[in-house]
């Protein structure tokens, strides 16, 4: 053995700690191999500062500090990660609804731009970045009356707008599904 200078009663007395320790820190990890690493290292490092040890009687429990050290130290080393397995991959929109979404926003985006730079730079600071009407006010250095003429006359137009292309829309890929029956 490793130390040989330890006396066959020490030595059985951590022989016969083994399996507790074993048990304990089983029951702490849930992995055989785990568990027996930190077995082997608690029996290592008790080995090496047996000597050191002022109250022989208490062996028991000073075994047990060393194994939660040798686990505590363990779970230090590790970095806290999820198993891929354990993940639940998910998404609630399928590629249809995503690439609808893309030509909502681009049709939208086009309509903004129809619009008048006055009405254009409200509904985009109001609508799209959430200002107040004051702070609108306050960055184009306009009355916030015109903002809010602005804006209402901006969302008309481009509701407007965004209906007329929705109707067109509807009738071209209406004259593309038309069915003949054959004979």
């Amino acid at each position: 053995m490793l130390f040989s200078f330890f006396t066959n009663k020490t030595q059985n007395e951590l022989k016969d700690k083994r399996e507790q320790l074993y048990r304990v820190a089983y029951s702490w990890c849930n992995d055989e191999l785990l568990a027996d690493d930190l077995t082997n290292e608690t029996l290592f490092k008790a080995l090496k500062k047996w000597p050191s040890l002022r109250d022989k009687s208490n062996v028991h429990s000073w075994l047990f500090k060393i194994l939660a050290n040798c686990w505590y130290d363990h779970l230090r080393k590790i970095k806290p990660s999820e198993s891929i397995d354990d993940l639940v991959f998910i998404d609630d929109e399928t590629p249809e609804q995503l690439l609808q979404q893309q030509e909502i926003i681009i049709q939208v985006r086009k309509a903004i731009g129809l619009l008048p730079m006055g009405q254009r730079q409200v509904i985009t600071l109001i609508d799209l970045e959430g200002f107040s009407y004051g702070d609108v006010a306050s960055i184009l250095n306009i009355p916030i009356g015109t903002v809010m003429s602005r804006l209402s006359r901006g969302r008309l137009s481009l509701k407007e707008n965004l209906l007329k292309k929705n109707i067109n829309t509807q009738k071209k890929s209406r004259q593309k599904i038309k069915l003949r029956s054959v004979k």
